[in-house]
This record gives structure tokens, C-alpha cells and sequence, in this order.
């Protein structure tokens, strides 16, 4: 089956919604799906629940999306580098869900295998655990956490056949792959794409089974959060 798309838009086109529960892959501004979101930013949909580590920056990633106030509510970890976030956030425009990363992951993590809630230790005795049940196991106390399970997932991928089979490349696989599986629905964005058996089984990261739609994204322009150079002496 060839699940490719002519664009980004057409590959959104019928799958979005207002109102939905939608996580993007990514970390930072690394492993995002560049031309997914600004398709989603010109598609006009709002009132949106987004799962994402975190919100992009201003003007880039997901901070399309708060720029048109496309998003309504956030479920991150971190949002430390976008300011119209922490505008909309403090004035009330926003709501957040504050969530410790690795509580995240695996709320997309147990929402892809079909596991409804699970008990971590993280957050106890913090305001992460309020309104939420807790437990005793073995002498210890846990707070259960309930898995995220989106309408929409946008992921971004290195290389996918036209079956949908996904490479990553390095640290850009991040959240993807978790998204990718909790989603309802997948629309991976990509590089490359290569025939069916052109990936040896081994280097194939996600099946296909988990991906719906595939856009090719073959020049993305992969914009640096924050630029660092270290100082030499004598320079």
C-alpha cells in the first residue's frame, strides 16, 4: 500500500479537526514536522489540545500555532524557550498541563500499547499529584497516571517506504516514535522515501503498521534553538 501524499496539506486534509487531542513529535526544535505544523497552522482548525515536549519557540514549531491561537491547552515538560507561551500562559490564555518528561513519554508510551493508566513514583508529594490516586505498593506510595491517546499524531522520520516503515536519525527520533504509536491516526513527515524493501528489516525503527499518511519533506529547514560557540583563547 502507498500511503505517501502529494503535500502536507493534503496529507492533513479530512484527519484534522477543531477540538482534537493531537501530540507532535520532537524535542525542542529537533525531530519537529516542520511542514506538518505549518500545513496545520493554515488549515485554519483551533480549540487544540497538543502533547508535545514542549512548544517550539516564537515563530517557529508549534509557536505557529500559539502565534494564531490555534492551541487552546498544552500537555509539555518544558516551555522555557517561548515567550508568547509564557505571555498566553500568564495571562490566562492557556492553559498547561505540567508534565515530568519521562511521566510524558510514557503516557505516550503505554497509550500505543493499549495500557490505560500506570503507577510511577515520580511526583509524589508535589502538586503533580494532586486530584490524582494514590497507591501503596511494597511500602512505597505512587501516583497513577493516566496514557495519552491522541486523535492526530505528527511525527517527523529521516527515511519511510511507501508502507510506511520509519528510520530516525539519531537524537531527532526523541518523542516521535512514542507519538507515532499512541496516535489514533499517524501523518509522518520525511526526508526520504524509498521502495518497500529497500529498508533491511533491521534498520527499520517503527513499522508501518503504525503510520497512516506520509508527506515528503525533502529540505526542511532544521532551525537551531539556540546557537552556542565555545570561546578559544587567542581567538
Amino acid at each position: 500500500m502507498n500511503k505517501t501524499y502529494p503535500s502536507a496539506a493534503a496529507a492533513l486534509k479530512g484527519v484534522v479537526a477543531d477540538g482534537q487531542l493531537m501530540a507532535v513529535g520532537g524535542f525542542g526544535l529537533c525531530g519537529i514536522p516542520e511542514a506538518l505544523i505549518e500545513a496545520l497552522r493554515d488549515s485554519g482548525v483551533k480549540n487544540l489540545t497538543v502533547i508535545s515536549n514542549n512548544a517550539g519557540v516564537d515563530g517557529f514549531g508549534l509557536g505557529k500555532l500559539l502565534e494564531t491561537r490555534q492551541i487552546k491547552k498544552m500537555i509539555s515538560s518544558y516551555v522555557g524557550e517561548n515567550k508568547e507561551f509564557e505571555r498566553q500562559f500568564l495571562a490566562g490564555e492557556l492553559e498547561l498541563d505540567f508534565t515530568p518528561q519521562g511521566t510524558l513519554a510514557e503516557k505516550l508510551r503505554a497509550g500505543g500499547a493499549g495500557i490505560p493508566a500506570f503507577f510511577t513514583k515520580t511526583g509524589v508529594g508535589t502538586m503533580v499529584a494532586e486530584g490524582k490516586e494514590l497507591r501503596q505498593f511494597k511500602g512505597e506510595t505512587y501516583l497513577m497516571e493516566e496514557a495519552l491517546m491522541p486523535d492526530v499524531a505528527l511525527v517527523k522520520a529521516d527515511v519511510a517506504d511507501k508502507s510506511g516503515n520509519l528510520r530516525f536519525r539519531l537524537t531527532a527520533r526523541n518523542f516521535n516514535p512514542a507519538a507515532a504509536m499512541a496516535g489514533k491516526i499517524c501523518i509522518v513527515e520525511v526526508e526520504k522515501i524509498v521502495e518497500v524493501g529497500e529498508l533491511a528489516p533491521d534498520d527499520i525503527h517503527l513499522p508501518g503498521i503504525y503510520v497512516h499518511r506520509i508527506v515528503h519533506n525533502p529540505q526542511p529547514e532544521k532551525r537551531i534553538e539556540k546557537r552556542t560557540i565555545t570561546e578559544k583563547a587567542g581567538v
